[in-house]
C-alpha cells in the first residue's frame, strides 16, 4: 500500500521510488516465470503424447507461438497408436434372458 502512496504524490522521492521498483522487480520476475511454467508444462506432455517433439512447447515464448502450436496440434495427423484390439471375441452384453424351464 506504501508503494501505491509513493507513486501517487505530486512530488514523489526518487529515491523511495526507486527502492520500491527494485522490490517489485524481482517479485514480477518470479511471478513470470511460474506463470511461464504453469503454461509450458502441460503443453510439453500434449506434444509428446501426440507424438511430437516437446520442444515445440516453447513456441509458447514467442509472440503468438501459442497460436501456432494449437493450429499444429489441431490439424496434424497425432502419431498415436489405436488401442490394441482383445484376441477373444466378447460375448454380447447383456446375455439374453433364458426360456422358462417347465
Amino acid at each position: 500500500m506504501n508503494v501505491l502512496a509513493v507513486f501517487l504524490q505530486d512530488q514523489p522521492d526518487l529515491a523511495t521510488a526507486q527502492h520500491a521498483l527494485m522490490v517489485m522487480i524481482p517479485i514480477i520476475v518470479v511471478g513470470g516465470l511460474i506463470a511461464l511454467a504453469i503454461i509450458l508444462i502441460p503443453y510439453w506432455f500434449i506434444c509428446k503424447k501426440a507424438g511430437f517433439s516437446p520442444w515445440l512447447t516453447l513456441l509458447n515464448i514467442i509472440p503468438f507461438g501459442n497460436l501456432v502450436l494449437i493450429y499444429v496440434l489441431a490439424f496434424a495427423e497425432w502419431k498415436v497408436a489405436p488401442a490394441p484390439q482383445p484376441g477373444w471375441p466378447q460375448p454380447p452384453y447383456p446375455q439374453p434372458p433364458m426360456p422358462p424351464q417347465a
